[in-house]
């Protein structure tokens, strides 16, 4: 992969430290009056973050983590317009670029009494899970995810139009993307994976390339959610046409993966239970490039379930069980076309998590646990962090990314060489 501007590993985290360090007024108070004037304000933080690895990976660098953070987010309103932008500085010590990341420049207005439009790059999300996603077909930033940073960047922008129509009846979202936006995955640049065509794990020497699908109105998506509350109930209905979010084929003349076509069909309820709240989501995933499942370079089609429950279960202390069942459509024919020696994926692939939160210190400090564990994969994941809001203005930051898994092959076994420790302090303005 093809690497930007060069910087000292450390300059630009010191440096980024030492400003965080001395800002100590408003932006808008530095800048002069001219933001008031616009009808903007400002905020935004710096950060400054580094992880290790726990163990040696030799295809990767010890550190996980070597970077600083300016991110500054404007917001105006104008009665009938409503203008987003947050964007961030980013020095990143382990790949050794430094560059600029748009997270959202929107616009909002109501161009009819029943309806939002809001068009421009934007986070986008919906469905019940937690951390768990079904029939959100938005991207999402696994890399970010997995090596520790904070957990706002998992949800990856996209360039959308999204349509909000509010009835009596029923509510209705609309969005659509008019060149495909990807989710980022493991390529093998920052975080080691288990690549089935080497038959072993690979990392910085073996990234994985794929097919952009990057022509406007062609490579475009549609989502859709119908959603209504009855009573303490929240009902809704989810519409996906486009692309599987990560490179699920492989195309033999080139090497490269691809992104297959998509469609999926869900739906999920979600309402008040036992003191506590629980939901069930489920989705149809329609692999349009492999409908008989006989193809072994692109994914089959899959139903998915999710089933979860969250409640309080002290003062606070709130606890979360979730349970994600992934099932495999033609299973025969995907046996079938596999070549020989090839490892062979489950019928069925079962999740549990559990998340648990507690807040001490005058909810100052906040210590949270989140695990995944796989008992069909045999492998799991866990995310510890302790966060202290030292001041309205300063957080201090620890955490980690744990994989454990009988088999490299599996989806979290293979990252078991990732395991990492990370520190980070944030001063927000």
């Amino acid at each position: 992969m093809r690497r930007r501007a060069r910087c000292p590993k450390w300059f630009f985290v010191l440096l980024l430290v030492l400003g965080a360090v001395a800002a100590g007024r408003p932006v808008t108070a530095a800048a002069g009056d001219w933001p008031a004037a616009l009808g903007l304000e400002f905020t935004g933080f710096l950060e400054a973050r580094y992880g290790r690895r726990l163990v040696a990976d030799p295809h990767q660098r010890q550190a996980s983590l070597a970077e600083g953070r300016l991110q500054l987010e404007a917001d105006g309103d104008y009665d009938w317009l409503l203008l987003k932008f947050k964007g961030d500085l980013l020095a990143d010590g382990v790949t050794e670029e430094n560059r600029g990341l748009l997270r959202e420049l929107y616009l909002l207005t109501s161009p009819l009494e029943f309806a939002d439009l809001k068009v421009g790059r934007q986070v986008l999300t919906w469905g019940t899970g937690d951390l768990l996603f079904i029939n959100d077909l938005f991207p999402k930033d696994w890399q970010s995810f997995f090596c520790g940073r904070d957990s706002e960047y998992l949800k990856a922008p996209a360039d959308a139009a999204r349509l909000s129509l509010f009835f009596d009846l029923v509510n209705l979202d609309l969005v659509y993307v008019p060149c495909f936006n990807p989710s980022t995955y493991i390529t093998g640049e920052r975080l080691s994976y288990w690549n089935p065509a080497l038959g072993r794990l690979a990392g910085n020497h073996d990234t994985l390339h794929d097919e952009n699908r990057n022509r406007f109105f062609t490579d475009d998506e549609f989502a859709g959610r119908l959603y209504r509350t009855f009573g303490n109930l929240e009902a809704a209905l989810y519409f996906y046409d486009g692309f599987w979010k990560t490179p699920e084929g492989l195309n033999p003349a080139n090497g490269k993966l691809f992104f297959p076509r998509l469609r999926v069909l869900g739906a999920s309820l979600r309402s008040h239970l036992l003191g506590g709240v629980g939901n069930l989501e489920t989705g149809y995933y329609d692999s349009r490039d492999d409908r008989d499942g006989d193809d072994p370079l692109v994914r089959n089609s899959e139903w998915r379930f999710l089933a979860g429950y969250e409640r309080e279960l002290a003062r606070d202390f709130t606890g979360g069980l979730q349970y994600y069942l992934e099932y495999m459509q033609d299973y025969a024919n995907y046996k079938d076309s596999l070549p020989p020696g090839q490892h062979r994926a489950d019928e069925y692939r079962s999740v549990f998590t559990l998340r648990l939160t507690r807040l001490l210190l005058d909810q100052n400090l906040t210590l949270s646990l989140f695990t995944y564990y796989s008992p069909t994969d045999e492998d799991a994941y866990l995310r510890p962090k302790a966060s202290y809001k030292v001041t309205d203005d300063w957080l201090v930051e620890a955490g980690g990314n744990l994989f454990f898994g009988a088999h490299r092959y599996t989806f979290f076994g293979q990252f078991q060489d990732n395991t990492n420790l990370y520190l980070a302090m944030r001063r927000s303005f």
